[in-house]
């Protein structure tokens, strides 16, 4: 696909989805008040242009790759048995499978620090909104779409059911991040939704709420949280560069070599100044 067609393609989805999510912004607002340019509203749009225009190339070709040598592994028969199931059936293995493996990932992102240290650029957004949804590190993507996908392509879904599961995820993960509060009473013990996600992006690094669709696996392994209002603040507690360039850069680099690049100039000359204890 080239240049010509992806800027359309880039633009029709920008405008989709603020036509999508921004009346719901408005009317049932998690945090009432909030801008649709606020703070770090430049940032987040570049994500959003770097994964069509950069990035997501990138991320389909490491999938295509992978999928190649997963294709031959189990027995011929065995995938074809699963790809002549009921569309439906596939469907609902697919989202329970990718539930429980990304519900274990994404812990293993909060609590590796290899993982963290990219995984960390996503939780780095103060304020949620759908377009907030893409900022992510295109490294830490790679690692989250081959931890869904890639069983799927082992077992022999076909790809019309994994396309599918996709786009759906895909708009899932915007929604959810979204600046809506629509309270779904008990149904979101079963059902994920904006409320579960908002407290996973805490300050608190280990808030919960590790599950995507439903929050079933959180609920089954004790990391199910939601009290009834927004969490005051969003973010995490290190130092981190406020620039898109710089939040691509910093985890690729060793924390010594990163904090003396990135740390804020006034915090370096502070430090410069303190006198050893005598």
């Amino acid at each position: 696909m080239n240049f010509l067609m992806i800027l359309p393609l880039t633009g029709l989805s920008l405008i989709f989805l603020a036509l999508l999510f921004t009346p719901m912004e408005k009317v049932f607002p998690a945090k009432p008040g909030q801008r649709f340019f606020r703070p770090a509203w430049i940032m987040d749009l570049c994500y959003f242009l770097g994964q069509y225009f950069l990035w997501g190339g990138l991320v389909a070709y490491a999938l295509g790759y992978f999928s190649y040598w997963l294709n031959g592994i189990l027995p011929a028969g065995f995938r074809q048995s699963v790809a002549a199931q009921a569309w439906w059936l596939q469907a609902i293995e697919v989202i329970l499978l990718s539930d429980f493996l990304i519900y274990w990932a994404h812990r293993l992102q909060h609590k590796v620090g290899f993982l963290w240290r990219f995984h960390k650029v996503h939780h780095s957004a103060e304020h949620l909104d759908w377009l907030a949804a893409h900022r992510e590190h295109p490294l830490d993507t790679i690692y989250t779409v081959g931890i869904i996908n890639l069983p799927a392509i082992l077992l022999g879904f076909p790809l019309e059911t994994i396309a599918g599961f996709i786009a759906f995820r895909g708009i899932w993960a915007i929604y959810i991040h979204s600046n809506v509060r629509l309270p779904i009473g008990p149904l979101r013990m079963l059902i994920g939704a904006p409320e579960l996600h908002h407290w996973h992006h805490d300050l608190d690094r280990d808030a919960g709420n590790y599950a995507n669709i439903s929050p079933l696996m959180d609920i089954l392994f004790g990391t199910y949280t939601c009290p009834e209002h927004e969490p005051e603040k969003f973010g995490i507690k290190e130092t981190f560069p406020k620039n898109y360039a710089g939040q691509m850069i910093h985890p690729l680099l060793p924390d010594a070599v990163a904090d003396k690049i990135f740390k804020p100039k006034a915090t370096q000359a502070g430090t410069e100044n303190q006198k050893p204890p005598e």
